[in-house]
């Protein structure tokens, strides 16, 4: 199949993907969504079976991350396919790989070996741990970069241990830093005509999005604690039984305080000296917080979220995720599209958070079966393809 680009923005940009199970192909989905030429290489299937790193093909997951892309089979490990890659690099603008950091030099597909032929090469790599450095050489594992990190160390209720988030953040985001400094990248190549090397890792990329929780440590040496639902700074924000079920209640600042003690009729609160002010509310927490449940018991979810609105509160319900798209603003976001699979049939994947209303991004196409563009991109590149029986049965594409 040719390449059909879902949206304007990078259409003139090819990016060879070298990535598998998931902060990886994040990255790489973000330049796929954004019109990018993405050429997934992938091992034969008698070489590395259907699932083997990372989500089998034909599940929601792979599905998900994979769209927008085309693919071939090719073996790094043999000469000829060595020879194919390198002619494919000669003619890419990306090169995104999250092996583990001795891999790519041991391959001969490191940035110094590949930039010699192509100057203009963006190489991005994902790691655990960093490139370089005592524990470089680890796997990385989004849990494990969650702990590291200090996250879980701040997730959960008090007293009931570390907890991890119900996401793999540390994949997602470092994926998204990366995504993010190609485009910086592709951007300073537009000056200097040159290309470069770029790097994040899960346990980098699990730091920077601790943000404020950090400063409170490198700026004030606090060290941040579990909070569970509640919000470490701003109170009384959390999660309140309502009498259906629960919400969130976002109370930030001395003027969204007073609007919301108006709101549940306590203006008495606004001259308490237990909760009159920040400072106070925060020492005498779980009380306030006991005192407003009481009261949110005695309406429904709906009820106080209408309430709340028109009183300029913030607050919203907490849906599972069937409820979750359900919801009349998130179908007003369309943040879903449908897309037709040779195997699975018509399934709807997540689409992108960002709207770029003259360049919009689309999921074009569904994610590819294994190899389905070989016969293809060995023809752009000008190899014989008479020779694909023999390549496939040596096991080289």
């Amino acid at each position: 199949m040719a390449h059909d680009p879902a949206s304007s923005v990078l259409d003139n940009v090819r990016v060879l993907d070298l990535t598998r199970v998931r902060s990886g192909p994040t990255a790489v989905r973000q330049l796929a969504d954004w019109g990018a030429d993405v050429i997934r290489i992938e091992q034969p299937e008698s070489i590395e079976p259907d699932g083997a790193l990372g989500a089998a093909r034909h599940t929601a997951d792979f599905q998900n991350l994979q769209r927008n892309k085309r693919s071939i089979t090719l073996n790094l490990k043999t000469d000829e396919g060595m020879a194919i890659f390198r002619k494919l690099a000669d003619t890419a603008d990306v090169i995104v790989e999250n092996f583990r950091p001795d891999v790519k030099e041991r391959l001969s597909i490191d940035y110094d070996t590949l930039s010699k032929t192509n100057r203009r090469l963006i190489y991005a790599s994902i790691s655990g741990f960093g490139q370089t450095g005592p524990y470089a050489k680890r796997p990385g594992f989004d849990q494990v970069a969650q702990g590291m990190g200090g996250l879980m160390s701040i997730t959960g209720a008090p007293g009931e241990g570390p907890m991890r988030v119900g996401i793999p953040i540390a994949d997602l985001c470092a994926g998204h830093f990366c995504a993010q400094g190609i485009l910086l990248a592709l951007y300073e190549r537009e000056r200097s005509g040159k290309g470069q090397w770029l790097h994040t890792s899960l346990l980098q990329a699990m730091i920077a999005m601790l943000d404020f929780q950090a400063a409170r440590w490198t700026v004030s040496e606090q060290v941040p604690t579990q909070a569970g639902n509640n919000h470490p700074t701003s109170i009384p924000t959390g999660v309140f039984e309502t009498k259906d079920g629960y919400i969130n209640i976002a109370v930030a600042g001395e003027a969204t305080w007073a609007r919301f003690c108006r709101s549940v009729d306590r203006e008495q609160w606004l001259d308490d000296p237990d909760y009159n002010n920040a400072k106070q509310r925060s020492a005498n927490r779980d009380q306030l917080n006991a005192l407003i449940s009481e009261i949110t018991k005695t309406r429904s979810s709906e009820e106080w979220i209408n309430l709340f609105e028109e009183t300029g509160v913030p607050s919203g319900p907490i849906y599972t995720i069937d409820k979750t798209f359900d919801d009349a603003q998130v179908k007003h976001l369309d943040m879903s599209t449908t897309v037709s699979t040779p195997v699975m049939g018509d399934i709807a994947l997540i689409n992108q958070p960002v709207i770029l209303d003259r360049t919009p991004s689309s999921i074009k196409v569904a994610p590819p079966e294994r190899g389905n563009a070989t016969e293809e991109i060995l023809q752009e590149l000008g190899v014989d393809i008479s020779q694909l029986d023999r390549m496939r049965d040596e096991q080289i594409v």
